[in-house]
């Protein structure tokens, strides 16, 4: 796990996948809106404070894990989980997990708010493991990416409402 201005410690030059780094804490969030899995439009600047998840895949055993702890450990005020998946694949596993947090589209175009955030990985066409917590006035107070295959630690939910 890379960890950018957070109390949680990061492995010794633990370097992103596709040699990219989170946005670190203290950075200004970059502002988006994107579509939910009802296909109503969300704006970051709408929500705030909230932790923003990017994830991989819908359907997939470790994102499923993720939010599905966050979905019966809440421990943000808001949630906002993002992947590049459709809105039509995010409303079918809202449904069928109860997932009421919004699901966001980073769907075309493709992956431009995993970007943004420095957490897109080419070679896999997806997110990796991006944990953000933003506050009130739109500052990353906590920035941490795991890769592929590599599941967050619940304890990084706590770290990231710790720094608010």
């Amino acid at each position: 796990m890379t960890t950018i201005g957070s109390s949680v410690p990061s492995p010794e030059g633990a370097r992103a996948p596709d040699d990219r780094a989170p946005l670190p804490a203290g950075t200004q969030a970059p502002d988006f809106t994107l579509r939910d899995q009802n296909n109503q439009e969300v704006r970051l600047l709408g929500v705030l404070p909230v932790l923003v998840v990017f994830y991989p895949f819908a359907f997939t055993g470790i994102c499923q894990g993720e939010l599905t702890w966050l979905r019966d450990n809440p421990v943000a005020p808001r949630v906002l989980a993002i992947s590049v998946d459709s809105v039509f694949a995010h409303k079918v596993w809202a449904e069928r997990e109860g997932y009421e947090f919004p699901l966001l589209a980073d769907f075309w175009p493709h992956g431009e708010v995993a970007r943004a955030y420095g957490v897109f990985n080419e070679k896999i066409g997806a997110a990796n493991r991006g944990t953000f917590m933003i506050d009130a006035a739109g500052v990353i107070r906590f920035a941490a990416m795991n890769g592929p295959g590599e599941p967050r630690d619940p304890s990084v939910w706590e770290a990231a409402l710790s720094s608010l």
